[in-house]
């Protein structure tokens, strides 16, 4: 893996995080570099069971089955290598591909109603919505700021519960009898296994330290893969004396005769699966660089257009959707290891998996429980980080009712699935599923409580209002939440303009007049308008100017100032000298640039930039 550090394409500079043990553009060592790889491919191998779920729906047999997971294997090993390469098509990011949970239902009618060969056009129509989208994220950073995200990487985590506690409990529905209301049985053999496997995990990855917490999941796998062999849990092993070693997977052959209905619900799915990989992308950035601030929308494009340029490679042989991992992003953050290396050698063990009937077939075998437990963490996770992006910015009342009223709405159609009876088959297939849902929702509030929102706005200050500092923290905060500015940018800013305040009164400026401010996703700017002269913001100040200038370059001896005996010293004017100078240097360290200009007839600005 060493020698490939010569070929891989460079990444961009960041300040690694101190908490990462191996960061993206650094090479583990050979043992720890497999056994990272190992867990990543052992956890989305897990994830096949997507690809089984919808076989189960279409009623498909063993050997179809078995083609398009051998297929599928191939598909996430492509998107994985490119994500991990990097370059012009890839994020560079270690970031593993799962089949596509979100086209389970879609994917298995169509396969129901059209035949097998359906699978290759239900495949080719998400990639091409992918392709299409991936050149446009760079234009679009306005409808996906990171509440938007959030919600809907939140809510991805959410979805995963429902279903992760019933194979993780091994929940099972009894029929009424004599009035009684359908209750749900727990199977304890089931929920030991789980048990052990998340507690394996969890303990692991918060106590193992640095060496035992690159093991956590892999523990946690084989320690409920144990517990299931020892209590009779591990069914279907005379499946496996038959199936060979090694041999090439059979491409399954392609038609094109899905229906409109069909075509237009993949077609919306995959739509809306960009915002999940969007947020995949985008936590994995976040990972990556200590100084994130912003998603980088052009690594974001490079990610979504692997993926739609794998899905459609493999889609043209039979394999199913793909998308990133959320369980392996969580992976990530349990061993503190995102390089990319481990990317490459999980793409290279996924495609020997591929290449084996035999390994392929054992992946029908792992225990639901088990499957369970590893989606229970990925989902604890999943809604952890995208409280953590909505949290990033302010929230004005608009945002608070974007988000809230989203999640509401997918949660009430997770947890009342009736509320879509009575619509198209179709629509009745999307309006029941909660992510989509929630991020339906987001972005037409999103869209819908930009308008009126101004992206300048002013305030005149007056004495007679109150204080001009509650003035000047009410204005900044009350715009800063309206336009769904970072958290810090605003307290950086409502700090500044209060320095600001307070230099320009000691520098015998006159009183402040109006504060403006304007805003993108890149540049949070204010404005003070003042009465008098400029005030000198330069790196250097004059003795006994008053100005706002170096504070170590009028040092202040105070022993001497207090022990003097002249008469004619003014204690105070040199003080106020000195907190003038303290609040330039304040103000210059808040604010990412500083300036200020005469307006004429006796008025001045001054103008504070913050990089967001």
């Amino acid at each position: 893996m060493q020698a490939l550090s010569r070929w891989l394409p460079p990444s961009k500079p960041v300040r690694r995080p101190f908490e990462l043990i191996y960061a993206a553009d650094e090479c583990p060592p050979r043992g720890a570099l497999g056994l990272l790889a190992l867990q990543h491919a052992a956890t989305v191998l897990a994830l096949i069971a997507h690809v089984l779920a919808a076989a189960k729906i279409a009623g498909l047999s063993l050997p179809q089955t078995h083609s398009i997971v051998a297929m599928t294997l191939l598909g996430m090993a492509m998107g994985t290598a490119l994500q991990a390469w990097g370059g012009r098509w890839g994020s560079g990011t270690l970031l593993v591909f799962q089949p596509d949970p979100m086209m389970i239902t879609v994917a298995g009618a169509a396969i129901a109603s059209y035949g097998l060969g359906s699978l290759v056009q239900v495949s080719l129509i998400a990639a091409g919505v992918t392709l299409c989208v991936g050149p446009l994220m760079r234009h679009l950073r306005a409808l996906f700021p990171p509440t938007v995200v959030g919600t809907v990487v939140c809510m991805g985590g959410l979805g995963l519960v429902e279903p992760a506690m019933r194979n993780a409990l091994g929940i099972h529905e009894t029929a009424p009898v004599a009035g009684n209301l359908q209750t749900l049985q727990i199977d304890g053999i089931s929920a030991l296994i789980s048990g052990a496997t998340l507690a394996s995990i969890v303990v692991l990855s918060v106590w193992g330290g640095r060496r035992f917490k690159l093991l956590g999941v892999l523990a946690g796998l084989l320690m409920g893969l144990l517990i299931a062999a020892l209590s009779d849990r591990l069914l279907g092993l005379e499946w496996l004396h038959s199936a060979p070693w090694l041999a090439l997977p059979q491409p399954i052959a392609p038609s094109f005769n899905l229906g409109p209905e069909i075509i237009f619900a993949i077609v919306l799915i995959a739509t809306l699966n960009q915002l999940d990989n969007i947020g995949c992308l985008i936590v994995m950035d976040k990972t990556d660089n200590a100084d994130w601030r912003r998603a980088d929308m052009q690594m974001v494009g490079r990610g979504i257009r692997a993926n739609g340029a794998s899905d459609f490679v493999s889609g043209l042989f039979g394999s199913f959707p793909t998308a990133p991992s959320s369980a392996n992003i969580a992976l990530v953050h349990a061993t503190g290891s995102s390089s990319r290396y481990i990317g490459l050698a999980c793409a290279a063990l996924l495609l020997l998996v591929a290449l084996s009937p035999l390994l392929t077939m054992a992946l029908t075998l792992i225990p639901q429980a088990v499957l369970g437990a590893i989606s229970l963490y990925a989902a604890a996770y999943l809604i952890v980080s995208g409280i953590e992006m909505i949290a990033t910015r302010a929230l004005d009342s608009r945002g608070i009712f974007m988000v809230g009223l989203s999640l509401c709405a997918g949660l009430a159609t997770m947890l009342m699935p009736g509320l879509s009876q009575g619509l198209p088959d179709g629509l009745a297939m999307l309006a029941g599923d909660g992510f989509v849902v929630t991020g339906v929702c987001v972005m037409g509030l999103n869209l819908l409580f930009r308008l009126g929102t101004r992206l300048r706005a002013s305030c005149e200050l007056d004495p007679r209002l109150g204080p001009i500092s509650h003035q000047l923290t009410a204005f900044v905060e009350r715009q800063g939440g309206a336009w769904g500015a970072r958290m810090d940018i605003v307290r950086r800013a409502a700090l500044a303009a209060l320095e600001a305040s307070e230099a320009i009164q000691a520098a015998g400026g006159g009183r402040l007049l109006v504060i403006r401010g304007s805003f993108d996703e890149f540049n949070f700017d204010l404005e003070l308008l003042h009465e008098g002269e400029p005030l000198r913001v330069g790196a250097a100040a004059e003795p006994g100017d008053g100005s706002a200038g170096n504070a170590a370059a009028v040092p202040l001896d105070l022993d001497a100032l207090m022990n003097s005996d002249e008469d004619d010293v003014d204690i105070e004017s040199q003080l106020d000298a000195a907190m003038a100078r303290v609040s330039g240097v304040l103000m210059r360290h808040l604010a990412d640039k500083l300036s200020s200009a005469s307006l004429g007839a006796g008025q001045a600005v001054l103008r504070l930039h913050f990089d967001h």
